[in-house]
């Protein structure tokens, strides 16, 4: 994504098809903070993977070019996540 474009609410990655405009991906998000994140939102995101309407999102630069050693350490976390939750399925 090139640097001064904005994401748009309903904007999905090319590459894996998922929502763009998120908490995780925002130069604000900071885990511990209030509601996660630096700026003064009025109200709290649960999801902070899942499509919001914050007006304050910017996307963190970290997240501006492609990088395929991102897609392998998300296929980690993914696969981490997946096993921490069949642990605690019934």
């Amino acid at each position: 994504m090139p640097a001064g474009s904005k994401i748009g609410f309903g904007e999905v990655c090319s590459s894996c098809g998922k929502d763009m405009h998120v908490c995780a991906m925002c130069s604000f998000f900071l885990p511990g903070a209030h509601w996660d994140c630096r700026e003064t939102i009025d109200t709290l995101i649960a999801d902070k993977e899942k499509r919001n309407f914050c007006e304050w999102f910017t996307l963190d630069p970290r997240f501006r070019e492609r990088n395929p050693g991102r897609l392998k350490e998300r296929g980690k976390v993914e696969s981490a996540k997946s096993s921490f939750d069949a642990l605690f399925k019934h």
